[in-house]
């Protein structure tokens, strides 16, 4: 690549887009190996380019590849893993990992996200298909929605579900941009709500994934309000 390409109207590419995009989606499978070895109970990945919007076929969105979808069908086969639970909170749907799983039922993929907003997926009717059908579950959010209603919504839509399908492992698609201080949006979650959002999902990894939970970057757009998300984030993961 010879100076900027466009892929899209968001996404395009540089000399370096590539390689940061390996180097992303391999660093998630390199804390997937970490995890399964035992090596570390769980672990955060710091990625750019981000990936949940990144369709099997073309990159959308900021997104070349689709990590969170790679890293969960690479410990499907190298390591054996039989269910795998994707929790997306990003303030943005997660159309790529959503459509990339949808009839399949070794993947429950459960979402969070500002509706209507970019992409214009992610509606309740949304469920799945196939073998697949019920094991999507979309809950779109209304502007300004905080702390209390996302935690409210994961105790009553994730918890019960994931208790059900009992995972043997949890991805998180961690998107820090439902901040309410990122200008991409209008959700109203603080670094508190993104810390007891963690406790939840941890909550279900200990019940059913031995503890074991791969955390991605996903969105965040600005840099304060995403990195004291991210340190309560990675705390709560510790504290697991």
């Amino acid at each position: 690549v010879s100076g900027r390409v466009s892929l899209d109207p968001d996404t395009s590419m540089t000399a370096g887009s590539l390689p940061a995009a390996y180097l992303a989606a391999g660093g998630a499978l390199a804390a997937a190996d970490a995890i399964m070895a035992r090596t570390v109970d769980n672990a955060f990945c710091a990625l750019r380019p981000p990936g949940h919007h990144a369709e099997r076929d073309r990159a959308m969105g900021f997104c070349l590849f689709n990590n969170v979808a790679i890293a969960a069908r690479y410990l499907q086969r190298r390591h054996g893993v039989a269910r795998v639970l994707i929790v997306d909170w990003d303030v943005h749907h997660g159309n790529g990992t959503q459509h990339t799983f949808d009839d399949d039922p070794s993947v429950l993929f459960f979402s969070t996200h500002q509706y209507p907003h970019y992409p214009g997926t992610g509606r309740s009717i949304e469920r799945g298909k196939g073998k697949g059908e019920g094991l999507t579950i979309n809950v779109p959010m209304s502007a300004g929605q905080g702390d209390e209603d996302y935690r409210e919504v994961f105790e009553q839509f994730l918890v019960p579900a994931a208790d059900s399908f009992k995972p043997d492992f949890v991805l998180i698609s961690a998107g820090f941009d439902a901040h309410r201080d990122d200008p991409l949006a209008s959700m109203g979650l603080t670094e508190e709500g993104y810390a007891a959002l963690t406790g939840i999902v941890a909550g279900i990894a200990r019940r059913h994934s031995k503890g074991r939970i791969l955390s991605c970057l996903e969105g965040g757009y600005n840099l304060n309000a995403l990195a004291a998300s991210v340190e309560r984030h990675v705390t709560a993961l510790l504290d697991a």
